[in-house]
């Protein structure tokens, strides 16, 4: 008789998002188990229900390490997924587990178990853990069920990665040579700081570079800490905070405020968040940040509004101004400051390098991460869902500032309130990216896409279907579809800027992957429209 296989499931640390998101884990793990069951395997589950606590996560570090040290070391292990969880719930026991791992997300936008899979791949992919991914809508399709098959009798699930293709064996143009020279050199010979407030969020391994692969670049960690951040923010004037709000309105954005702040955005909560903004400006200046990441869901979460509000006016060029304290010196004029949001340090190297790209090329620098949250066909084509929780420059939005909401963000992450910075990403053409680690080096992706404008009725129908507080992207990646996407991609965030033509994102892909080489990057170049040829034959 076979060895039955092993079902576990990373959740939040939130208690709140547990149990809210618990009936959508049951139905996935239901239509997983009914699957493998089908080829004649039994499943078990590694971990209880917890009665007391209203769901069955592994919820924590610890708890994680109490159940793997009661899991068959050689048993195979499913790792289900259909909510945003905290990789490092499992990753001690992934490390030393000897039986085959698959993880494995239900193909939906809700909570959204894609991104925390994603997230829990590229951790897996930075650790040197072997492992295989699925992911399904409904567990019967036939992509879903042979590869599961294969796995079962342990073979190794196939992926088409086809669309990727190593940069050395491509031609780079002579100006993408020299602007990716003339930055790389820049960057050794001036070196950057990377203004990391506290790191490790949300358990994101795969979001944190090491010091020895990072340092080589020229650019290096200023640690800081979000109990700096809010002393600074107490620091801030109510007038000071309110002149930021008067900024806002006055180019047209909206909040949706209410008067209950425990559902609702209000004044209060937006005049913490303008604070939060000032003092943030204010600390990169006086330890001279040239990118910044705020962590928030942990500790900031407890004691302040959402960060998302000063997170999306750092990453714009036309922001509110903000002098520094005492000397009237306004800080980074002209300039956005780069934000990484929860701290994605990969993402803060990649911002940092795609604004002076940009800048080199007189783009629109302004670029931010998104979730590569969902996706859907509409009209015959693949169409993504891009979605972060409000750290989206309004640079990006149609309408610009006037295109852009403010709604609070949902309480069962966001306890304090706090508003987005929410719209609808313009259509035009973009570069994405992401920066990894694998193998023990640092890595990028890069490819091209388009973001297309969806009717009305759809936006908000795939909102509705994701987070509605949330600013969106529709993007059409050219040349790499869904099921290679998901088979690539190392990470739950992707990097997007804007280019004013197709012609001038092939300039600035080209540039920005030299950029990357020089830096001592592994450099891949992902599916078509790229402009570049191969040097081979």
């Amino acid at each position: 008789m076979s060895e039955p296989v092993f079902l576990i499931a990373s959740g939040d640390l939130r208690l709140s998002a547990n149990q809210k998101c618990w009936p959508a884990q049951q139905s996935a793990e239901a239509a997983v188990t009914a699957a493998i069951e089908s080829f004649g395997r039994t499943v078990q589950r590694g971990h209880a229900f917890d009665p007391a606590k209203g769901h069955g996560f592994i919820d924590s570090q610890k708890r994680g390490m109490e159940v793997f040290r009661h899991l068959p070391p050689q048993a195979p292990l499913v790792v289900v997924e259909a909510v945003w969880q905290y990789s490092h719930h499992l990753l001690h026991g992934l490390y030393t587990h000897q039986g085959p791992i698959l993880t494995v997300a239900n193909w939906s936008g809700q909570w959204p178990g894609l991104v925390g899979m994603l997230n829990l791949n590229g951790s897996l992919t930075k650790a040197g853990i072997q492992y295989d991914t699925l992911w399904s809508a409904d567990f019967q399709d036939s992509f879903f069920r042979s590869n599961l098959k294969r796995w079962l009798q342990g073979e190794a699930v196939l992926q088409d990665t086809s669309h990727v293709r190593a940069l050395e064996t491509l031609q780079l143009p002579s100006e993408a040579r020299d602007i990716g020279n003339q930055i790389a050199h820049t960057l050794r010979r001036d070196k950057a700081i990377l203004g990391v407030f506290d790191e490790g969020c949300m358990g994101m391994y795969n979001a944190i570079i090491p010091d020895e692969l990072l340092h080589p670049t020229g650019i290096f960690k200023e640690r800081l800490s979000q109990s700096a951040l809010i002393a600074a923010m107490r620091e801030v004037s109510d007038n000071e905070a309110s002149a930021v709000r008067t900024w806002l309105d006055a180019r047209g954005m909206r909040f949706r405020t209410g008067p209950n702040p425990e559902t609702d955005l209000t004044g209060d909560q937006i005049l913490s968040q303008c604070k939060m903004y000032i003092a943030a400006l204010r600390i990169a200046g006086e330890f001279g940040c040239d990118a910044i990441g705020i962590q928030y869901q942990q500790g900031l979460k407890d004691l302040c509004p959402a960060s998302d509000l000063a997170e999306g006016l750092l990453n714009n060029v036309d922001r509110p101004p903000v002098a520094a304290a005492g000397n009237g010196r306004v800080l980074y004029e002209g300039e956005a400051l780069p934000h990484f949001n929860e701290v994605d340090e990969c993402a803060g190297l990649d911002g940092l390098v795609t604004y002076r790209v940009w800048r080199k090329l007189g783009f629109d620098p302004e670029n931010t991460l998104h979730d590569l949250r969902y996706g859907e066909d509409y009209n015959g084509q693949f169409v993504w869902v891009f979605e972060i929780s409000g750290a989206a420059p309004p640079q990006h939005f149609i309408g610009g500032y006037a295109g852009t909401v403010s709604e609070r963000q949902p309480p069962m992450y966001f306890r304090l309130g706090g508003g987005s910075v929410k719209g609808v990403s313009k259509p035009g053409e973009i570069v994405w990216s992401r920066v990894f680690i694998a193998g023990g080096k640092l890595c990028a992706d890069l490819g091209r896409a388009k973001v297309v404008e969806l009717p009305q009725e759809e936006t908000e129908r795939r909102w509705q279907a994701t987070t509605p507080q949330w600013p969106i992207m529709h993007a059409v990646t050219y040349g790499v579809s869904r099921d290679q996407m998901m088979a690539r991609h190392k990470a739950n965030h992707i990097q997007v800027a804007y280019a004013p033509d197709a012609s001038g994102a092939q300039r600035a892909l080209a540039a920005k992957a030299a950029a990357f080489q020089a830096m001592g990057l592994e450099v891949s170049i992902c599916g078509s429209e790229t402009g570049l040829e191969s040097n081979v034959g």
